[in-house]
């Protein structure tokens, strides 16, 4: 018969058994996330979307601070096209996409319904505007306006991109319009920090082709030094692929040459102002197609781990796997940099950014914005 002292020693000897067992066995809870987002549409296509509390249950303590904007744009229900099928996506309909800039108002309008708590959490972008307009700076400044202390910067907003800049409805958007020009301009006067989506190339270009719109870019990006700006997917699209081969650099040394381009960019001190996203799931694709590719961008991120943000380019997501997928794809990619890296393209360049933006808008309101 075992009796109390025995029990207390068989107790004592489990607990130490516990105790020195390997880590692999432990219960511990998962750590949190804690990153921020630099691209999220709570609106889609049809400016229908999540509300903002629905959002935060998403973010929870993962997820500690995201860019908030709309989409822009608006797909027509051309019942001639279509008839009772309303689509909710630019490739479900031929019919036309158009500017939608009341998205701005709704996106304000939700923002202040929040506490100021929950607003800490969130970076509202104006991108309701007409880059191919030359009144699209005024509906800028007409926002700032109406909503002081609201938002931070512009965008996303779209020049060229594959499928959509051929189904807007009126001018084609284009680096070298003079109205893009002046909303730049305007961007380097105000503080707004600017998210803008430019495919580099067209879609299915031929391996060995010069990227089509890169040269365009380049001159664009080097005449608004004043600006701080985000290129969004790093140039690229769902079909827009890495660039091949760069002058005499062979097909097979490493895939994307892509990566090349970007280092060009980030080494020359011309383009000190310019920073790239990494958002979309079609994105991780090419960067995880295989190790080299892996590799390539981790070494690039690592030379210049102050230029680079994590972004989910999620669209009104429903839940938590909606929303997390980008993130949990790009495992490989945060394994292979170093803690400190990761951290800040995960947060810490998000937060330099954002906060900065935020400082030099609020204060231009202070003497631009009347009562």
């Amino acid at each position: 018969m075992i009796n109390l002292s025995q029990t207390v020693r068989i107790w004592v000897l489990a607990i130490a058994t516990c105790l020195s067992m390997p880590a692999l066995y432990s219960q511990a809870p998962k750590a949190p996330v804690r990153m921020n987002d630099s691209h999220f549409h709570l609106t889609n296509y049809v400016q229908e979307g999540i509300s903002l509390g629905d959002m935060l249950g998403i973010m929870g303590d993962q997820v500690e601070r995201v860019a908030l904007f709309g989409i822009p744009l608006q797909q027509t229900w051309s019942y001639e096209n279509s008839g009772e099928y309303g689509p909710e996506y630019y490739l479900h309909s031929d019919a036309p996409l158009y500017y939608y800039s009341f998205t701005d108002a709704y996106i304000a309008t939700e923002y202040l319904k929040l506490s100021p708590e929950q607003q800490k959490r969130f970076d509202p972008m104006i991108t309701g505007f007409n880059p191919a307009d030359m009144y699209g700076v005024d509906h800028i400044k007409r926002v700032l306006h109406a909503f002081p202390g609201v938002f931070t910067g512009i965008g996303e907003f779209t020049i060229h991109k594959e499928f959509v800049s051929s189904k807007v409805a009126g001018d084609v958007a284009s680096l070298t319009d003079p109205a893009l020009d002046s909303i730049l301009s305007f961007a380097g006067e105000s503080g707004l920090l600017v998210l803008i989506h430019c495919d580099m190339d067209i879609p299915f270009q031929k391996d060995g082709a010069e990227p089509v719109y890169l040269d365009q870019m380049m001159e664009t990006l080097a005449k608004h030094k004043e600006s701080t700006i985000i290129w969004a997917h790093m140039g690229l699209g769902r079909v827009v692929h890495p660039v091949r081969t760069v002058g005499d650099v062979a097909p097979d040394e490493i895939h994307p040459n892509h990566v090349y381009i970007i280092e060009g960019i980030l080494s020359d001190s011309q383009y000190d102002h310019v920073y790239f996203d990494i958002s979309w799931d079609e994105v991780a694709k090419y960067i995880l197609q295989n190790q080299k590719t892996l590799f390539a961008t981790a070494k690039l991120i690592e030379d210049h781990p102050t230029r680079f943000l994590f972004g989910s380019d999620t669209v009104s997501p429903k839940d938590d796997d909606a929303y997390y997928g980008v993130y949990e794809m790009y495992q490989p990619l945060w394994e292979a940099l170093t803690p400190k890296t990761r951290d800040l393209v995960l947060k810490g360049n998000y937060n330099r950014l954002f906060d900065s933006a935020s400082e030099k808008v609020r204060a231009w309101e202070a003497e631009n914005v009347k009562p």
